[in-house]
């Protein structure tokens, strides 16, 4: 069944309440894009989602991070063995 297809599925109906400004503007976007509200909220949910996950994604591999502890110096050493490095002569 291909992805797109909803035939013999049911929907639940999600009821939010708009400013008329809002809706006007949606309406608008919808009209120029040539498709419905229905079809341009829709998209718009799956974007939110998309980007949630995203998110989610993001901090899993932060959690994970946070997890080790790496050896490290002194920020103002580290600072300045980079910058006596960049003068140096290339190893080998």
């Amino acid at each position: 069944m291909g992805r797109s297809s909803n035939l013999g599925l049911m929907g639940r109906t999600l009821q939010v309440r708009l400013d008329d400004s809002e809706l006007q503007e949606i309406q608008q976007i919808a009209q120029e894009r040539r498709i419905t509200v229905d079809q341009w909220v829709h998209a718009a949910l799956r974007e939110a989602r998309r980007r949630e996950r995203r998110i989610e994604d993001k901090l899993a591999v932060v959690r994970k991070a946070a997890q080790y502890s790496f050896p490290t110096a002194d920020i103002e050493q580290m600072l300045r063995e980079i910058e006596q490095g960049y003068g140096a002569e290339p190893p080998g």
